[in-house]
């Protein structure tokens, strides 16, 4: 609806539509906002606590990883939505760092709305929280240490800490540098050829990485081999069994013998195509879809392992591992498209019995998590993942921060003494930026039982980028406690953050069309 010169409105939206203009639009997306940061905070750091969600359907998830909550939780507001995507953003390229992203931009959003409630312009608080944030990304440049060796271990422990894994973190750490040893090419890490499977019932202490693929399936016959080594490895995409045929027909039986010649004619078809197999000296048969138990018989008389119904996936961790080519049909089978395995042997793991191909200098490895329970594996997935995700950044990226809140508070400090310089409300906007920076120590130490103001006072007297919060609370050198994480984590969350805050505070005009009002999607200005 809007007024013409004093006369009757004139209504060019469609009913039911709704909009919201102004500071009450501001006062909205900002709230919404920072009630997601509020979601996440309290899981922050390495006395973070965790969050239980529970879906409609009754499945639970017990966590405190800020990708995967806000993943979980159905969210309507798109401010909200906006925020959501920073999480996601950091989890994609960066894989840790989630929670702080969020939690910086609420920390943004809500200092913004301190300015806004001093009449400054949202325009102005945008140009002083950008410049605020190419300062910082300058600055950001010039800290850090290159990583070494000794370091990845050192990282992996960074990012278990404070999870529920962080009992096995010695292990999981470990096989964290191992499956980088394992896989990496120059500085490239292609995170694809490391496959993770769990398995309930044992300790996260017994979790372990073995080189090669781990099949989650097992021989289809008893008298099928076990254990192989060199052996000549098929990967078929079709079944082996009668194909139906695509026509309808119909058989006139006027014999019992013809019932006995029809299944005679089958069995050899079958005796045929394992003939074909037998051929060219197959010792294992890897089929994406199913075989005819016929045709597993003679299979195992000619002591060839045979597994089937294999994913795809694990079909393409195969080809990588043994060099073999993905085969259409028994018939078409060549020489060439087989592949070697060094060696193949039947293991179990709790109640699994699983296939372990492994190839000498295949640059692919399964990382194998235990847990006593569904949730606990879940939740040692999550970690890993993030763990691994890390280490791979940081023999990537190279360079290396401290962790605790100690560069945000390092970047806060700088801040503040620019805005000072800056005088106007530029700077004001930019010391609203440092104080939102100063949000991650703040609620690191709100987490660990502390009283936030002490531990912020006794930050801002560091003059170094090395301390902040520990586990204990206390103000201490990070990089000497072992707490650190890849620069990138900390940029690129930085970045997003801000980008998320400035797009929030640029829109004073929400139109919301509703479904079936003309629409099929909601329209914000």
């Amino acid at each position: 609806m809007m007024p013409h010169d004093g006369q009757q409105p004139i209504y060019i939206l469609k009913e039911g539509t709704e909009r919201v203009t102004g500071n009450q639009a501001q006062s909205n997306n900002i709230a919404a906002a920072k009630l997601i940061s509020s979601a996440v905070r309290t899981t922050l750091g390495p006395m973070g606590m965790d969050k239980m969600l529970v879906d409609g359907g009754g499945g639970v998830v017990i966590t405190n990883d800020g990708a995967t909550i806000l993943n979980q939780v159905a969210i309507e507001h798109p401010a909200a939505k906006l925020v959501i995507e920073v999480a996601k953003t950091q989890d994609q390229h960066c894989y840790d760092g989630t929670t702080s992203a969020v939690v910086i931009c609420g920390g943004l959003l809500e200092q913004a709305e301190g300015l806004l409630d001093q009449q400054i312009h949202p325009t102005v608080i945008c140009r002083g929280y950008r410049h605020a944030a190419d300062l910082v990304a300058k600055e950001i440049e010039n800290l850090g240490w290159e990583a070494t060796e000794d370091d990845f271990k050192t990282v992996a422990k960074t990012a278990l800490t404070g999870k529920s894994a962080e009992a096995a973190n010695e292990v999981i750490s470990e096989m964290c540098v191992q499956a980088l040893d394992a896989v990496k090419e120059g500085d490239e890490v292609d995170l694809d050829n490391i496959k993770v499977l769990s398995f309930e019932g044992g300790t996260h202490n017994e979790s372990k990485l073995i080189e090669g693929v781990l099949i989650e399936k097992e021989r289809l016959h008893t008298e099928m081999p076990t254990d192989l080594t060199d052996a000549s490895v098929l990967l078929l995409s079709t079944a082996i069994e009668m194909k139906e045929s695509k026509m309808e027909a119909r058989l006139n039986i006027t014999d019992p013998s013809q019932i006995q010649e029809f299944l005679a004619i089958e069995e050899a078809t079958l005796k045929e195509m394992v003939g074909f197999i037998g051929m060219h000296g197959i010792n294992v048969v890897f089929c994406q879809k199913e075989i005819d138990d016929l045709a597993v018989h003679y299979l195992a008389k000619l002591g060839i392992l045979a597994v089937k119904r294999v994913k795809k996936s694990d079909l393409e961790a195969l080809r990588r591992v043994t060099g073999a080519s993905l085969v259409s049909s028994p018939e078409s089978i060549v020489d060439s498209d087989l592949g070697i395995a060094t060696s193949i042997e039947e293991e179990k793991f709790g109640e699994h019995r699983c296939i372990t191909v492994h190839t000498e200098g295949a640059r692919s490895v399964t990382a194998i998590l235990r847990g006593s329970t569904g949730h606990s594996v879940e939740e040692v997935e999550r970690a890993f993942a993030d763990a691994m995700g890390v280490v791979a950044l940081t023999h990537t990226e190279k360079t290396l921060l401290p962790g605790g809140g100690a560069v945000h508070g390092y970047l806060a400090r700088m801040l503040r003494a620019e805005g000072l310089r800056e005088g106007d409300r530029i700077g004001m906007a930019m010391e609203a930026y440092a104080t939102a920076l100063e949000g991650i120590p703040r609620t690191l130490a709100e987490n660990a039982g502390l009283d936030p103001v002490d531990a912020i006072i006794a930050l801002r007297q560091t003059e170094d980028y090395s301390h902040g919060i520990s586990v204990e609370g206390n103000v201490e050198d990070m990089a000497k406690q072992g707490v650190m994480e890849p620069r990138k984590v900390l940029s690129n969350a930085i970045a997003s953050a801000t980008e998320a805050c400035v797009m929030i505070l640029r829109i004073d005009d929400v139109i919301s069309m509703k479904p079936g009002s003309g629409q099929d999607t909601e329209m914000y200005g």
